[in-house]
């Protein structure tokens, strides 16, 4: 394996020398991302896998190049976005090359008439948003990792954001993509609205987590600045009232741009209230003011037959002031023995009640605090976004609990029928159990990754893909 590093970091050193780093500290940077577990794993001093080498091209024929090279040479890639997975997707295989596509970042053009932006994949959510918003525009995708996240991770990841009971995930977002594949071709899908010409392509690599290609740019769809918005707080008797009040909003084909429910655990945060009591409601609405108000007053009249009572603008309000912020998991992560984990699942009606119930069971023995939410609504079913907070020893025991808490959780969901992912993707952490979860379609995937990627470059052993896979 030495001398075939040497080999393509010779050739790769002859595209740029700006391009290409093997500095340690470079290469260790990009052995870890905010995946609860290799945190800790870096809390005990435990080495990490490290790539050979860190390339950072300036555009897709560069890209191209390196996976050229790679492909030739046998050398692993794994794409790298702003390293803020919480699951371990971007973190390399040991001795291959770790692609960080941050230096492909422009905004390319944004295009008024048909309402589309074009980027590169590199460019970071926040960013991109800003640019529109100065100029009147938004993309309504909001995820809680907007400024730390990238545009093509999102793809990726098939990655949503806080207003997707609206305006749906990246899936919906996305009109066009530009993708290298293993072997170095370059492929643009076209943009027309919509298309029965076979396949839509484009959702092939959606999700795909750097298995099938390397997306580097993406049209993405965006909207006016909305001239109205409209907030309120509801407080329910408990969490399967308010669960169901949401399940009618979506059911009457309602579609508000925020719609979130928190068990009682949960809502004592949400509203920064300890002595709450019940479950809380947030809910949104954007838009022509008189639709809009029409549509609050119609969320609000489901909610209220299902128990709930109106407590005003104030609670959902402060929650979008601070929608961005998780320090308070961050800092729990800091301390080596601090235990804290997002995971969020979710599935249909008339079973996520149960899977709610069963993995708040299952974890509350494991931590001090489980907290629920259901934040991501649609017409068959829901989100669940669970956060645990607890304390160990030291970090060698915090990492064995957060192992213990993912088994649990995975193997509720298993049994309970749920995803074993809304939002966050498989990425390493969700990889023992991927298999099962895709029953018969794993086969499907294992056959496209061998069509498009039979030197198996593209970060190998993620999704299942290869029969190894899923060793912990």
């Amino acid at each position: 394996m030495k001398n075939t590093i040497e080999e393509c970091l010779t050739e790769l050193r002859g595209l740029s020398p700006a391009v290409v780093s093997t500095e340690l500290a470079d290469r260790e940077a990009h052995a870890v991302d905010a995946w609860p577990v290799s945190v800790k794993r870096v809390q005990q001093g435990v080495a990490m896998p490290l790539p050979s080498v860190v390339v950072r091209p300036r555009d897709a024929q560069q890209v191209s190049q390196i996976l050229r090279i790679a492909n030739a040479r046998g050398v692993s890639v794994t794409p790298w976005g702003a390293g803020s997975s919480v699951v371990g997707q971007p973190l390399p295989e040991e001795g291959g090359i770790s692609l960080d596509m941050r230096a492909m970042s422009r905004i390319i053009d944004v295009d008024d008439v048909n309402l589309q932006i074009r980027v590169e994949a590199g460019a970071m959510g926040s960013v991109v948003e800003e640019h529109l918003v100065s100029l009147g525009y938004t993309m309504n995708f909001s995820p809680q990792s907007l400024a730390r996240s990238t545009v093509g991770g999102w793809v990726a990841t098939r990655a949503t954001g806080q207003f997707s009971s609206r305006w749906g995930g990246i899936e919906d977002a996305l009109v066009s993509l530009t993708v290298v594949r293993p072997t170095g071709e370059i492929v643009s899908t076209h943009g027309a609205p919509r298309a029965a010409t076979g396949p839509d392509i484009k959702q092939l690599f959606v999700g795909s987590e750097g298995t099938l290609g390397v997306v580097t740019e993406v049209v993405l769809k965006i909207y006016p600045v909305s001239p109205f918005e409209n907030l309120d707080t509801l407080v329910f008797p408990d969490a399967r009232a308010g669960l169901e009040a949401m399940r009618k909003i979506m059911r009457a084909g309602l579609r508000p741009m925020l719609l979130r429910v928190y068990d009682q655990e949960e809502a004592r945060h949400a509203l920064k209230d300890p002595t709450f009591a019940g479950a809380a409601m947030f809910l949104g609405v954007r838009g022509v003011q008189a639709v809009a108000e029409a549509e609050l007053a119609a969320c609000v009249s489901i909610a209220t037959d299902e128990g709930g009572a109106s407590q005003g603008p104030a609670g959902a309000e402060a929650w979008m002031g601070r929608r961005f912020d998780f320090s308070a998991v961050e800092a729990i992560l800091d301390e080596p023995g601090g235990v804290a984990e997002t995971i969020e699942v979710s599935n249909t009606w008339s079973g996520i009640a149960e899977t709610y119930a069963q993995v708040k069971k299952a974890l509350e023995p494991l931590v001090d605090e489980v907290l629920c939410h259901f934040s991501h609504a649609y017409s068959n079913g829901t989100s669940l976004y669970v956060i645990v907070l607890g304390k160990q020893a030291d970090a060698a025991a915090a990492e064995a609990r957060l192992h213990q808490i993912w088994e649990t959780t995975m193997e509720t969901c298993l049994a309970t029928d749920a995803s074993l992912s809304h939002h966050h993707g498989s990425g390493l952490a969700r990889l023992p159990w991927l298999a099962e979860s895709l029953g018969d379609s794993l086969a499907i995937v294992r056959d496209i990754k061998q069509a498009l990627d039979p030197g198996t470059v593209l970060s190998p052993g993620r999704l299942a893909i290869s029969s190894q896979s899923g060793a912990r």
